[in-house]
């Protein structure tokens, strides 16, 4: 059995968020659907930077802000591994970020002319596996 997780995360050049943000956002995904459990290591800055074939600096500044976020955990020597659950971020910045995502939902579907329904109809069934997961 392998010591490292191998993380299945794909980068999108067309993508308008930056690399180290897809990372961030692909892990933080990982880990709320349970594809990553708690204690499980994650590849090495080099090994994750081989494979998805760009800069290690990118990838450290990915982790960096995991770590500093609470969602993974530096063990001197050891590497880093996925951090028990607790309380990451303050309501008032859970809501900050919430607002900040539906916006960016809300305008880039507006030019699409599908009703409200539709739209949350599409949310809840993206949703729904994740939180599944996440109670199973």
């Amino acid at each position: 059995m392998p010591r490292t997780t191998p993380l299945m995360i794909q980068i999108a050049t067309g993508d308008p968020r930056p690399i180290a943000k897809q990372i961030v956002d692909g892990v933080r995904r990982a880990i709320a659907a349970g594809e990553l459990e708690v204690g499980q290591q994650l590849p090495s800055v080099r090994g994750l930077a081989m494979q998805l074939m760009i800069n290690p600096n990118t990838v450290a500044k990915a982790y960096g802000e995991l770590a500093a976020e609470g969602w993974l955990e530096a063990r001197q020597g050891l590497g880093l591994y996925v951090a028990a659950p607790r309380q990451r971020l303050s309501k008032g910045e859970r809501e900050r970020r919430l607002d900040e995502a539906v916006q960016r939902l809300v305008n880039d579907v507006i030019g699409l002319d599908f009703p409200p329904a539709t739209v949350l109809s599409r949310v809840e069934q993206e949703l729904a596996p994740l939180a599944a997961k996440k109670s199973a």
